[in-house]
């Protein structure tokens, strides 16, 4: 059995090319690629994410914050990089590391377009995001005549690409609005393109998009959660794989006599002798009380092992009566043989959540 040494986020960049030339695998030669790498790269080193991708030709990253963007100018990566959300007060760094703001809101428009002129840029980037049924962030396409007027009044900012958020594409069910919101998309490219005169970049598809809607893949697709290895599907992500694995290891096995209760709040009583061990991992990790119970499994040597009673901030109690095991044997949370989507399931969320919200303090490990 494999003997591990402490609780690491094992990151396979071999998967992430795999997830990677599937993809592309699916647009045209001419489409531009844009990986999403916001919230650490969906949990694991951003850095070592982006840097890969640079290598195999990626066009483009996309970030939620500034500070997101810096880190990725810190680390080399010197292909454009989208902000998804900037904020007035991070302008200023934000124009200094040459990152591409997605302005959503005549508001935010007319802040950066005054910060641009402080710094005395000429021309600078900017994708223009509109709403057309997420209705989460952007403008109304009633509001193009507005934006027109801010933006050729000035030359401190130059439009340079139009963009969407589409809000289920992943589901059948909801097909034809889907369609409602790339007719609505394709209105607003129309008439930006009359608007500005310029060719304009176009991109709305995500991951599930690329894979059901290639039709509306643009200029440019943005992939996020399947470079990570879901698909939002089991049909995808049976040709996707888990770049990132969570191991730890077997900290103390206990023999637990029948009627013993175990952990916090006594939440599990033996109902016969049972053999428990603890693991270095818990909800400061990322892995909630939610997982607690009895209702989610780990893996030791491919057999299923249930967490029980209430998981604690820094450990969490499994029930290995019926595996041979041993203390510092390794523990596969969740990974390519436990993919995070039936982890997170038993919790009632989505693998999104499960991977982006492990802690930093767990260690990262390249594997190339």
């Amino acid at each position: 059995m494999a003997k591990a040494q402490e609780t690491v986020l094992e990151i396979d960049l071999k998967a992430l090319q795999h997830n990677y030339e599937y993809l592309r695998s699916k647009i045209k030669p001419e489409t531009k690629f844009l990986a999403v790498v916001k919230a650490y790269a969906y949990g694991s080193d951003a850095q070592a994410i982006a840097l890969h991708l640079q290598d195999l030709g990626v066009d483009y990253f996309a970030v939620a914050y500034a500070n997101e963007g810096v880190h990725l100018r810190e680390g080399g990566i010197t292909v454009p990089i989208l902000v998804l959300h900037p904020q007035k007060a991070h302008f200023k760094v934000l124009i200094e590391n040459n990152l591409e703001p997605s302005i959503y809101s005549q508001s935010i428009l007319s802040d950066f377009i005054l910060t641009a002129q402080e710094r005395g840029v000429k021309e600078y980037p900017i994708h223009l995001k509109f709403n057309t049924g997420l209705n989460r962030l952007g403008f109304s396409a009633e509001e193009l005549p507005d934006i027109s007027k801010l933006i050729h009044h000035q030359d401190a900012v130059k439009v340079i690409a139009i963009l969407s958020h589409l809000a289920a594409t992943e589901d059948n069910n909801e097909t034809a609005f889907t369609t409602l919101q790339l007719k609505r998309f394709d209105a607003i490219c129309k008439e930006a393109d009359a608007t500005f005169k310029i060719k304009l970049l176009k991109h709305v598809l995500n991951t599930s998009g690329i894979i059901n809607y290639p039709h509306a893949q643009y200029d440019m697709v943005r992939s996020g959660i399947g470079l990570y290895g879901y698909g939002n599907h089991p049909n995808v992500d049976s040709h996707l794989i888990p770049v990132a694995t969570l191991k730890t290891i077997i900290a103390q096995k206990h023999n637990i006599p029948a009627g013993e209760s175990v952990g916090y709040n006594r939440k599990y009583t033996s109902n016969s002798e049972t053999i428990t061990a603890t693991l270095p991992l818990g909800h400061a990790d990322g892995i909630g009380r939610e997982y607690g119970q009895g209702k989610t499994f780990v893996s030791i040597s491919g057999q299923l092992a249930p967490i029980i009673g209430n998981v604690c901030m820094d450990m969490i109690m499994i029930d290995v009566t019926n595996i041979k095991c041993s203390e510092g044997d390794e523990v596969i949370i969740f990974g390519k043989e436990l993919p995070a989507t039936e982890f997170s399931q038993t919790a009632n969320t989505i693998s999104y959540e499960l991977i982006t919200g492990l802690s930093q303090r767990i260690k990262r490990v390249i594997k190339h």
